[in-house]
């Protein structure tokens, strides 16, 4: 398996049918992920750790998802200069508007790109268009795959038309 470019994070395994929505994607445009639970409460020396060697892992960009305080993508941001991707999910009293909160208000130097609630594919095209500055084969991918879309729409617009 090529080495990964893309770190997935979750606070919890219940996090897992949201931010596995962000793998499928990066398996479709080609770029090597490697997923993992790491909650920054109750694993937070492991999620420095992430951090804090991704760059030398070779990981070039970070998605994190977690619900509630969310404060994942925060406390990995903190400790990387990589960007970091912010996946705010749906839990708790809230459904996710404090995990949406919390992930978006980061002090200035320490940013975190913030996608929609449970928006853990558009963290992975997110990750795409970052990488593709870099890996023209990327850029291709994510072109062929808008260019697709707007087929579909296309012909489902065409299909509306006629009734």
């Amino acid at each position: 398996m090529a080495k990964p470019q893309v770190l997935i994070l979750m606070g919890s395994d219940s996090d897992l049918p949201v931010m596995e929505k962000a793998a499928e994607v990066l398996q479709e445009m080609g770029v090597a992920y490697q997923m993992d639970i790491s909650s920054a409460h109750r694993l937070p020396d492991k999620t420095a750790e992430y951090a804090k060697n991704a760059r030398e892992r070779g990981i070039e960009v970070i998605i994190a998802g977690a619900g509630m305080a969310a404060h994942l993508a925060g406390v990995i941001a903190a400790h990387t200069t990589l960007p970091v991707i912010g996946v705010p999910l749906k839990s708790g009293a809230l459904a996710g508007m404090d995990a949406l909160y919390s992930t978006v208000q980061m002090p200035p130097g320490i940013p975190v790109a913030t996608v929609a609630i449970d928006g853990a594919k558009n963290a992975a095209y997110l990750a795409c268009s970052i990488l593709s500055i870099k890996y023209p084969a990327i850029a291709k991918k994510l072109e062929s795959s808008r260019a697709s879309t707007r087929k579909e729409l296309e012909k489902k617009s065409a299909q509306l038309q006629k009734r």
